[in-house]
């Protein structure tokens, strides 16, 4: 296979790419777990660890306000990046699961009572369970989930039957983690926007480095994600919330930065963002997160989504057609990301084969427990693609899993 797109060169930009693992030359197919981090992220934090390392916001000497401004600037280009309509919607948080849990905490506080219902799909990550089926522990509220088909899609009659005046929450992934399946997102806010008052929160964590986002658009009330499934840095996430669900959102934790005034009587909170921004915040991962963003944005979307469709197309078609392996997740509108089993063998040998011949690849539940539940299986083999793989990475992946077909089962 011939890769013909402009992109096929990016992979020289990505230093780790460049290694060997057991003697063959590496082939990374676990970005819905974590993506690679290309030269400009790195030399972004090496630069501010090396020249401006300082702590951000109220200090008065050249290197706290050369940090500060490239933190603050990294916060606008997040804002643009996904069409916020300010820059003060953008909170900063450690990832994904922490922004959902700082949400799920102020439901449960301020929004959410007994009779209450929240609303998820059956596909979700552990990280848009779990919050709010706490959330709706100490509220008395109620978790209702949609059912998905065998397809890996929202069922929407279901969908629709379990949206009611009772809903005030509906938390709902762009991108299936599991199973690739891209929810529709404005049919479902479009259904859900019927019953008052309902906030919409949109989990885009497997979403970003696939999808254009424009949350405006998509009239989300909360969108999160992580930077490290978008060549960021891990341990930073963002929080993009309308201003006006914010500002009712109770504090999430108390310390410095997220003060206004302190005496031992009250405490007056600073304005957004800083009100959910609590302590010294993860600098450098900010600024490299922004740095991210500039490298990933030099290519258009279209450009993106026609190589990863390639990709995509070709791993389908060509575990499709090797005996004993089942796709898991067929979903009419995916991303790059296909998740599959194979007769007699388990996911985790499987897996450990194909990192013996310099393949990585994710098997487990992808802390999606409950779609393995769904469809009969402990685990499942997931490969998830970048704009650094090539046609020829999916022929390793091919070869490498007839391979284990013949080594396990004599085929």
């Amino acid at each position: 296979m011939t890769e013909t797109l402009p992109l096929n060169s990016v992979r020289t930009l990505f230093p780790l790419l460049s290694q060997q693992v057991h003697g063959k030359p590496l082939v990374y197919l676990d970005n819905a777990a974590t993506a690679q981090k290309p030269n400009a992220v790195i030399e972004a934090l090496n630069d501010y660890y090396r020249r401006d390392n300082a702590n951000v916001h109220r200090g008065l000497h050249a290197l706290s306000e050369r940090a500060t401004e490239a933190m603050e600037a990294a916060r606008g280009k997040i804002q643009r990046f996904i069409n916020a309509a300010e820059s003060a919607e953008i909170i900063f948080t450690r990832g994904t699961t922490e922004s959902i849990n700082l949400v799920a905490h102020g439901f449960a506080l301020q929004f959410l009572k007994p009779g209450d219902e929240v609303l998820i799909t059956a596909m979700e990550h552990h990280s848009n369970i779990v919050p709010w089926q706490l959330a709706c522990e100490r509220s008395g509220a109620r978790l209702q989930v949609a059912a998905i088909t065998r397809a890996g899609e929202v069922d929407m009659n279901d969908f629709k039957a379990k949206l009611s005046e009772r809903t005030r929450l509906l938390a709902v992934g762009h991108v299936s983690n599991a199973l690739g399946t891209v929810n529709p997102l404005p049919a479902m806010i479009s259904l859900a926007r019927r019953y008052s008052p309902i906030a919409v929160l949109v989990d885009g964590a497997q979403a970003v480095a696939h999808l254009p986002v424009d949350v405006q658009q998509l009239d989300a009330d909360f969108y999160v994600f992580s930077g490290h499934k978008l060549y960021g840095p891990t341990g930073i996430g963002v929080l993009y919330g309308k201003r006006r669900w914010l500002e009712q959102l109770p504090v999430y934790q108390g310390g410095g930065d997220m003060i206004r005034k302190v005496t031992f009587a009250k405490t007056q909170y600073a304005p957004l963002p800083s009100r959910f921004e609590a302590g010294t915040p993860h600098i450098a991962g900010c600024i490299g997160l922004g740095a991210a963003i500039d490298f990933f944005s030099q290519w258009d979307w279209p450009q993106r989504r026609q190589l990863e469709q390639q990709l995509l197309d070709a791993a389908t078609e060509g575990l499709d057609s090797i005996e004993g392996v089942r796709l898991i997740g067929t979903a009419a509108d995916k991303t790059s990301l296909v998740s599959f089993t194979m007769d007699d063998i388990h996911p985790h040998d499987l897996g450990t084969f194909l990192d013996h011949e310099g393949i990585a690849v994710r098997a487990g539940h992808h802390c999606a427990m409950p779609v393995m539940d769904f469809y009969g299986v402990p685990a499942t083999v997931r490969a998830s693609f970048a704009i650094y793989n090539t046609l020829d990475d999916v022929d390793r992946l091919l070869n490498a899993v007839q391979a284990c077909r013949r080594f396990f089962c004599g085929q």
